[in-house]
């Protein structure tokens, strides 16, 4: 599916020698603003990254096609910019932030929009010298002066529903992330140099003196490296770089593959890569936001918590919970409510929650996962039958039964569950007795027909 969100460009972006780069917006607060206006310290770092970022966001790296056209998001914050983007597969997510050090100059608008990286521009970008002077004004002077109603260049950016999904999801599971490993960038340059660009299998990366030792078997400590050549976006940005961090959740013998985050840092920016746990696996169906966004008061909450969030480098729950009088389990749950509307991301080197904004309201992008859908469903129609710690659950013309266990997880007899196991997220049927068990109620407005 592909939710087509109409954006407008004055012109192409350009890299103009007398006024530096200038990157055409689609608009935020007010239209066509100035987020940001002045020069990066580190010129060459941040062409070299932001050319990684627009790399993933044309390229597919399951079942490669031809390049896609799709435009990284830009969010300017109080003190930093972001550049983010997802593969065409959506199994990548890709991140460069820009860090107070690295700014030089005024940040004068807070929010997010998708930036026009087109052929010129990279092209340009590609001559930045290390220590070339870069002007970067997020939106030329007279964007403020200019609607939509005016006779600009227009232009549809496809932004499909998987990204949007992609981004809720890539928030749930980073946020289980630990650093894993740190080596300098002399051992970065040799491991990424000689990772198999053509290998789709899955490695597992184990910290080794002061490199890293790549292995097929999983162990204590070791951080799952799936399809090791969609690391290949990072290379580039390795002649900036001080250190490879990665990070990853606890694995142990016989584990089965995770996600993991491999950043490149230098000063003054990140550059990081997440990867999804195979490489045929996007992050729109991994699932991890499915048990918060079905509980009912996730949606007022995030009302809640969505007024009190403020354009600081990281958001604090702690605090946030404070504010509120909310728990911090239900602050986490309504920051996944507001994920799935693109409004908060998560930064693992910082191990905090970000603002962003998109054009998408968080109600409406909840109706875009399908097992959330179905369940909701389920519960309307009543299919729901629950036996103390089991259920049975009709599902068209199937009954499957659900049996909860101790660590609060559910089995399923049903297809799905057979095949993944639990490890991308749950089922229809077990959310479905989730939510009858824990009390919850179907949206009134979602579709009552149930779909095996």
């Amino acid at each position: 599916m592909v939710s087509a969100a109409a954006y407008a460009y004055l012109d192409h972006s350009a890299f103009v020698p007398d006024s530096g780069l200038l990157l055409q917006t689609s608009g935020g607060p007010s239209a066509h603003p100035r987020f940001f206006d002045g020069f990066l310290t580190e010129p060459g770092a941040a062409a070299a990254g932001l050319l990684a970022v627009a790399e993933v966001a044309r390229t597919r790296y399951f079942r490669p096609v031809s390049p896609a056209s799709l435009d990284p998001v830009v969010t300017a914050g109080s003190d930093r910019l972001r550049f983010e983007s997802f593969s065409g597969c959506c199994g990548v997510y890709a991140r460069l932030d820009v860090l107070p050090t690295g700014v030089d100059g005024t940040i004068t608008d807070h929010g997010t929009t998708n930036v026009d990286v087109n052929v010129p521009l990279q092209r340009a970008l590609s001559r930045v010298g290390r220590t070339d002077p870069m002007h970067l004004s997020v939106g030329p002077d007279d964007l403020t002066v200019t609607t939509f109603d005016g006779p600009l260049v227009e232009r549809k950016v496809p932004l499909p529903s998987r990204w949007l999904r992609g981004f809720a999801e890539a928030q749930v599971i980073t946020s289980r992330f630990d650093p894993r490993a740190e080596v300098g960038v002399a051992e970065a340059r040799a491991l990424l140099h000689r990772l198999p660009v053509a290998e789709r299998g899955v490695l597992w990366a184990i910290p080794s003196g002061r490199s890293l030792r790549l292995t097929s078997r999983p162990v204590p400590g070791a951080v799952c490296l799936p399809g090791a050549g969609r690391l290949v976006a990072l290379r580039p940005f390795l002649r900036f770089a001080t250190t490879l961090r990665v990070y990853g959740p606890a694995v142990a013998a016989g584990s089965g593959p995770v996600a993991s985050t491999w950043e490149l840092s230098s000063p003054a920016m990140r550059l990081s890569l997440t990867l999804s746990p195979e490489p045929y696996r996007g992050f729109s169906g991994e699932g991890a936001v499915l048990e918060s966004l079905a509980a009912d008061d996730a949606a007022d909450d995030a009302d809640l918590i969505g007024a009190l969030l403020a354009w600081d480098p990281t958001i604090d729950v702690d605090a946030l919970a404070v504010s509120s009088g909310l728990p911090a389990a239900r602050v986490r749950d309504a920051l996944t409510q507001l994920g799935t509307a693109g409004r908060v991301g998560f930064d693992v080197a910082e191990a905090g929650y970000f603002h962003r904004t998109l054009p998408y309201d968080a109600s409406a992008a909840a109706k875009l996962n399908p097992r959330l859908v179905g369940a909701r469903a389920l519960v309307t129609a009543g299919a729901v039958t629950i036996e103390g710690d089991s259920a049975t659950v009709r599902s068209g013309a199937e009954t499957y039964r659900v049996r909860m266990l101790a660590d609060d997880t559910f089995t399923c007899t049903c297809p799905w569950w057979a095949k993944h196991r639990g490890d991308r997220g749950p089922c229809k049927h077990a959310l479905a007795a989730r939510m009858v068990r824990t009390g919850e109620t179907a949206d009134q407005d979602e579709p009552a027909e149930v779909l095996s």
